[in-house]
């Protein structure tokens, strides 16, 4: 399975603040098809990286605008479906009061591409809908902005809780192998193992 990254630039905003972020986009799939994790400020730029393959669902791994920002004017020129978990909806209602995403995301759905099997995790914490995606053919999921290289995503602003996101980590995620690569919603990428310490340590100081 061939995993593509996109990046781009935009501002993330919420609770009255505004912060300049770079995104990414990861673009999984083959020569003929792919699913496009995060639609973030540039619809042209990840149109350009479809390179004109079919694209089976546009999958936000949350509703945070700077995950979501692109995905209408990427859905019309893709003609793929947005698929967001309905706990983000009131976020998603922020960006996009006059439309909606195509369909849900739920945990244990699996979704099918070029042959590999990605299955949904739902992991909230850094906000009540935010999912993981787990391909265990390859080895690898896409953490959104659930785990980052260097520890769990921010809380501490509207809808996010830290115990909640330090237990969906460790009772969702931490239970892969430590080989298992994490590619993340900002940032480098990671391993399973090389975040496991942190985690637990965290954890035990929160009592969760």
């Amino acid at each position: 399975m061939g995993i593509e990254l996109v990046t781009t630039d935009g501002i993330f905003a919420l609770d009255g603040g505004e912060w300049q972020v770079t995104n990414n986009i990861w673009i999984v799939g083959d020569d003929r098809e792919v699913v496009v994790f995060d639609a973030a400020h540039d619809a042209a730029l990840i149109v350009a990286a479809v390179n004109g393959r079919r694209v089976r669902a546009i999958v936000l791994t949350h509703g945070h605008n700077d995950h979501i920002n692109a995905a209408v004017p990427l859905r019309e020129a893709v003609d793929a479906p947005i698929l967001l978990h309905d706990s983000d909806r009131m976020l998603w209602d922020v960006v996009w009061p006059s439309d909606q995403p195509d369909g849900a995301v739920t945990a244990g759905q699996v979704l099918k591409v070029a042959g590999h099997d990605l299955g949904v995790l739902h992991t909230p914490g850094h906000s009540p809908g935010c999912c993981c995606f787990h391909d265990v053919a390859s080895g690898v999921v896409f953490s959104g902005d659930t785990l980052f290289c260097g520890g769990p995503g921010a809380t501490g602003r509207s809808y996010s809780d830290e115990p909640t996101i330090v237990r969906s980590i460790r009772d969702r995620l931490l239970v892969l192998p430590d080989h298992t690569v994490v590619h993340t919603g900002h940032g480098d990428s990671t391993t399973i193992g090389a975040e496991r310490e942190r985690v637990l340590a965290r954890a035990a100081e929160l009592g969760v």
